[in-house]
Protein backbone atom coordinates (compact mmCIF):
# COMPACT_ATOMS: atom_id res chain seq x y z
CA UNK A 1 0.00 0.00 0.00
CA UNK A 2 2.96 2.43 0.60
CA UNK A 3 4.17 1.92 -2.95
CA UNK A 4 0.80 3.46 -4.60
CA UNK A 5 0.58 6.19 -1.64
CA UNK A 6 4.02 6.98 -2.69
CA UNK A 7 3.26 7.12 -6.16
CA UNK A 8 0.17 9.60 -5.13
CA UNK A 9 2.47 11.97 -4.35
CA UNK A 10 3.34 12.77 -8.08
CA UNK A 11 -0.30 12.30 -8.89
CA UNK A 12 -1.01 15.47 -6.51
CA UNK A 13 1.16 17.18 -7.64
CA UNK A 14 0.28 17.09 -11.55
CA UNK A 15 -3.57 16.89 -11.21
CA UNK A 16 -3.46 20.17 -8.49
CA UNK A 17 -1.69 21.91 -10.97
CA UNK A 18 -4.25 20.78 -14.10
CA UNK A 19 -7.64 21.61 -12.04
CA UNK A 20 -5.85 24.47 -10.55
CA UNK A 21 -6.90 22.92 -6.92
CA UNK A 22 -4.70 24.78 -4.56
CA UNK A 23 -5.29 22.73 -1.46
CA UNK A 24 -4.67 18.85 -3.45
CA UNK A 25 -1.25 20.41 -5.18
CA UNK A 26 -0.05 21.50 -1.58
CA UNK A 27 -0.95 18.17 0.06
CA UNK A 28 2.02 16.64 -1.65
CA UNK A 29 4.28 18.86 -0.17
CA UNK A 30 6.00 18.80 3.06
CA UNK A 31 6.52 21.96 4.98
CA UNK A 32 9.96 22.33 4.55
CA UNK A 33 9.98 20.94 0.71
CA UNK A 34 12.11 22.32 -2.11
CA UNK A 35 11.24 22.00 -5.79
CA UNK A 36 14.35 22.64 -8.37
CA UNK A 37 13.65 22.84 -11.72
CA UNK A 38 16.90 24.12 -12.92
CA UNK A 39 18.00 21.06 -14.67
CA UNK A 40 15.31 21.22 -16.85
CA UNK A 41 15.09 24.81 -17.19
CA UNK A 42 19.21 24.56 -18.27
CA UNK A 43 18.67 22.17 -21.05
CA UNK A 44 16.50 25.48 -22.88
CA UNK A 45 18.57 27.64 -21.84
CA UNK A 46 16.66 29.01 -19.02
CA UNK A 47 17.04 29.95 -15.38
CA UNK A 48 15.03 29.14 -12.72
CA UNK A 49 16.14 29.27 -9.35
CA UNK A 50 15.07 26.14 -6.46
CA UNK A 51 11.74 27.22 -4.73
CA UNK A 52 11.67 26.57 -1.04
CA UNK A 53 8.61 25.33 1.28
CA UNK A 54 5.25 24.25 0.35
CA UNK A 55 4.14 27.96 0.47
CA UNK A 56 6.33 29.22 -2.00
CA UNK A 57 6.19 26.46 -4.02
CA UNK A 58 2.22 26.44 -4.24
CA UNK A 59 2.42 29.98 -5.10
CA UNK A 60 4.91 30.40 -7.47
CA UNK A 61 4.06 27.53 -9.58
CA UNK A 62 0.49 28.41 -9.34
CA UNK A 63 0.41 31.90 -10.28
CA UNK A 64 3.20 31.04 -13.36
CA UNK A 65 -0.04 28.80 -14.23
CA UNK A 66 -2.66 30.73 -14.07
CA UNK A 67 -3.00 31.37 -17.71
CA UNK A 68 -1.87 28.23 -18.90
CA UNK A 69 -3.72 24.97 -19.59
CA UNK A 70 -1.80 21.64 -18.91
CA UNK A 71 -1.74 18.52 -18.42
CA UNK A 72 0.85 16.03 -16.49
CA UNK A 73 0.96 12.40 -16.85
CA UNK A 74 3.26 10.08 -14.71
CA UNK A 75 4.65 7.09 -16.06
CA UNK A 76 7.35 4.84 -14.87
CA UNK A 77 7.12 5.35 -11.55
CA UNK A 78 9.88 3.66 -9.54
CA UNK A 79 10.24 3.43 -5.87
CA UNK A 80 12.84 2.37 -2.85
CA UNK A 81 11.45 2.55 0.51
CA UNK A 82 13.35 2.83 3.97
CA UNK A 83 11.12 3.04 6.61
CA UNK A 84 9.90 6.36 6.92
CA UNK A 85 11.47 7.87 3.99
CA UNK A 86 11.47 7.25 0.42
CA UNK A 87 12.91 7.54 -3.19
CA UNK A 88 10.64 8.20 -6.10
CA UNK A 89 11.74 8.23 -9.59
CA UNK A 90 9.62 8.60 -12.53
CA UNK A 91 8.85 10.48 -15.99
CA UNK A 92 6.17 13.17 -16.53
CA UNK A 93 5.14 14.21 -19.68
CA UNK A 94 3.87 17.52 -19.09
CA UNK A 95 1.81 19.64 -21.96
CA UNK A 96 1.43 23.68 -21.28
CA UNK A 97 -0.93 25.45 -23.50
CA UNK A 98 -1.17 29.16 -23.09
CA UNK A 99 -5.20 29.58 -22.51
CA UNK A 100 -7.08 31.24 -25.23
CA UNK A 101 -3.98 30.56 -27.67
CA UNK A 102 -2.89 27.07 -27.87
CA UNK A 103 -0.16 27.62 -30.36
CA UNK A 104 1.80 28.67 -27.70
CA UNK A 105 2.85 25.54 -26.03
CA UNK A 106 5.35 23.55 -24.65
CA UNK A 107 5.60 20.07 -24.25
CA UNK A 108 8.25 18.94 -22.06
CA UNK A 109 9.13 15.18 -21.03
CA UNK A 110 10.95 15.21 -18.07
CA UNK A 111 12.71 12.84 -15.51
CA UNK A 112 11.63 13.20 -11.57
CA UNK A 113 13.51 12.62 -8.43
CA UNK A 114 11.36 12.63 -5.29
CA UNK A 115 12.59 12.08 -1.85
CA UNK A 116 9.14 10.75 0.16
CA UNK A 117 8.79 11.44 3.68
CA UNK A 118 5.93 10.01 6.14
CA UNK A 119 3.76 12.63 7.31
CA UNK A 120 0.64 11.19 9.87
CA UNK A 121 -1.17 9.15 7.72
CA UNK A 122 0.35 10.25 3.66
CA UNK A 123 3.71 10.69 2.16
CA UNK A 124 4.59 13.87 0.86
CA UNK A 125 7.71 15.08 -0.91
CA UNK A 126 10.21 16.67 0.61
CA UNK A 127 12.44 17.17 -2.14
CA UNK A 128 11.87 17.42 -6.28
CA UNK A 129 14.03 17.71 -8.69
CA UNK A 130 13.09 17.91 -12.44
CA UNK A 131 15.54 17.44 -15.36
CA UNK A 132 14.27 17.30 -19.15
CA UNK A 133 14.68 14.83 -21.59
CA UNK A 134 12.91 16.57 -24.25
CA UNK A 135 11.09 19.37 -25.15
CA UNK A 136 8.88 20.66 -28.15
CA UNK A 137 7.56 24.49 -28.19
CA UNK A 138 8.86 27.79 -26.18
CA UNK A 139 9.24 26.62 -22.88
CA UNK A 140 10.88 30.05 -22.02
CA UNK A 141 7.07 31.65 -22.88
CA UNK A 142 6.40 29.83 -19.75
CA UNK A 143 9.41 28.72 -17.39
CA UNK A 144 13.02 30.61 -16.79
Amino acid sequence: MDWIEIVDVLYRFGRGQDIRDRDLFASAFAEDATVDFQPAAAKWGGVSPPMTGRDQIVDTILTVLSDVDTTHVVTNPRVEIDSDTARLTAIVEAQHLRSGDHSTFALLKNFYDVDVVRDGSRWVARRITIDNAWYQGTPTEFFG
